[in-house]
Parts: structure tokens; sequence; C-alpha cells
């Protein structure tokens, strides 16, 4: 159940982000990054009665964290990407995002099998082939300070995963509205302060409301994987599967053909999760 909660959350964050690319063309980058963080906030706490579990208040602090980690994800990200290309940025960021879910399970003192291994090995293979779109010689373009950014961003990401799984099997969505609380307070409280506009145009509106609820969606469906037992350099790794989702969704929605890399990359994604869901 918990791989396939994990799955589940890697292709609804590549659709988010797929989403959260379209908005970006239509408004501006740090005002869908608010808005869309204030609507997954927006559809959380109605459910909190109902599935706001029983967490403590280390849950809550763990869940704090998680939001101050992945709101730092994000800023790095675009700033990233305003330094960069995305061809460089985006298989640096998502291949450090899902490393250090690994390392963190493995310090924590997970054991896992041979077959599960060598497919974790496959999966951080696959996220860097999916999400090089320009091909992985613009890998060895790339500036140092770029790649840096890349990296911190994605370790932000990363630290989100690790943070959330270390709360409790009962804390149900808790941890997710404290860092989600966490997350609006900070990316909009920065944008104040840096006057920028937080203003969405009405017809970019439904798409950063889709990309927020998605967002949402997949944290709540990793936060699952992590409460049923899931292993983090397992859950971990397969929720940074996420570009697969989106490089299929601007295929199939946009027409934008795939590298050869990227082809690669979702045969590479394809055989570590079954790798991964073979009992050990």
């Amino acid at each position: 159940m918990a791989v396939l909660l994990a799955l589940a959350s890697a292709v609804v964050y590549g659709m988010a982000d797929f989403c959260g690319g379209l908005a970006s063309r239509r408004a501006a980058t740090v005002a869908v990054v608010a808005v869309s963080q204030a609507a997954g906030l927006v559809v959380l706490l109605p459910l909190l009665p109902v599935l706001g579990g029983d967490p403590d208040r280390a849950d809550l602090v763990w869940g704090a964290g998680a939001g101050t980690a992945g709101a730092a994800g994000l800023l790095l990200f675009y700033r990233a990407l305003a330094a960069g290309v995305m061809s460089v940025v985006a298989p640096v960021t998502a291949v450090s995002a899902a490393a250090l879910p690994v390392l963190g399970g493995l310090l924590l003192g997970e054991r896992i099998g041979v077959l599960a291994a060598s497919g974790i090995v496959l999966a951080l293979a696959a996220v860097v082939l999916v999400a090089a779109e320009g091909g992985l010689s613009s890998l060895r373009t790339a500036r140092l300070g770029t790649v840096a950014s890349a990296l911190a961003a994605g370790a932000g990401f990363g630290a989100f995963f690790v943070l959330l799984d270390r709360t409790g099997g009962e804390s149900g969505l808790g941890p997710l509205v404290a860092a989600r609380v966490v997350s609006v307070l900070l990316v909009g409280g920065l944008a104040l302060l840096a006057r920028r506009s937080l203003r969405v145009a009405r017809p970019a509106l439904p798409v950063v409301l889709l990309t927020g609820i998605g967002d949402v969606t997949a944290n709540a469906l990793f936060l699952a994987a992590t409460q049923v037992g899931g292993r983090l350099a397992v859950t971990g790794v397969l929720a940074a599967l996420y570009p697969a989702s989106t490089v299929v969704l601007a295929q199939v929605v946009l027409r934008e053909r795939l590298s050869g890399t990227q082809r690669a990359g979702l045969a590479v994604a394809a055989a570590a999760v079954v790798l991964i869901a073979l009992p050990a």
C-alpha cells in the first residue's frame, strides 16, 4: 500500500508541476507560488475535523519544519530557474530531492533488500534522465552557481519528505496543515517584503488553484504512505519520480516531443518501480 500511495503522490506532484508551469506563463512566478500554497491550505482546513487525526506537539513541529524546508526549496528552485536553464535545473533538483530521503532512511536505520536497493539506484538514475529535457550534454555546460542553487532546492524538497516522515502514524493531516501554514506565511511574507504583486489575472486563476490543490493532494498521499509504514528510502525516491508525470503530460497536452534521454528515463523508472514493489 505504501508503494502505491508514494507512486500516486509522484503522479499528482507531476500534474501539479505541469499546471504550475502553465500558470507561470500567464502570471508572475511568486504570485503563482503564494496563491497556490494558500489554495492548498483552504482545501485542507475543512478536512481537518474529519482527517486531522491526533497530532501531538512534536508532530506539528515536524510539520512546521517540513513547511519551512518546502518553501525554501520552492524559492531556491525558482531562483535557480532564473539564473539557469530548465534542462539543467530540473534534473539536478530532482536527483537531490530523491537522494536525501534515501540517505535519511539509511541513517535512521532502515534496512532494504537487494531488489529494493537496486530499484532505488535505478530510480535515482531515472529521475535525472526523465528531467533532462536538453539531454545529459546540457549538464556538462552548467554553471557552478546554477548547479549549487538547484542542489539546494532539491535538498529543501528532500528535507520536506524526511521531516514529514518523522510524524506519527496517528497524526492525520495535522502536520500537513502546520506545514502549509508555515509555507504560506513564509512565501507570502517574503513576497510582500520584496514588494512583489500577488495578484493573479482571472484567466490564470483556475490553473493556479489547480496547482495548489494538486500539490497539497500529493503531500497528503505521501504523508499517508509514511503513516502506513512505508520506508523513507522507498517512499521518498518513488515520490521524487514526479518529473515522469510532468513530461508525459507535456507530451499529451502540449504535444511536446520527448528526447531520447527522457524516453530512456521513463523505461528505467518503470523497471525501478517493479524492483521496489517486488517482495524482498
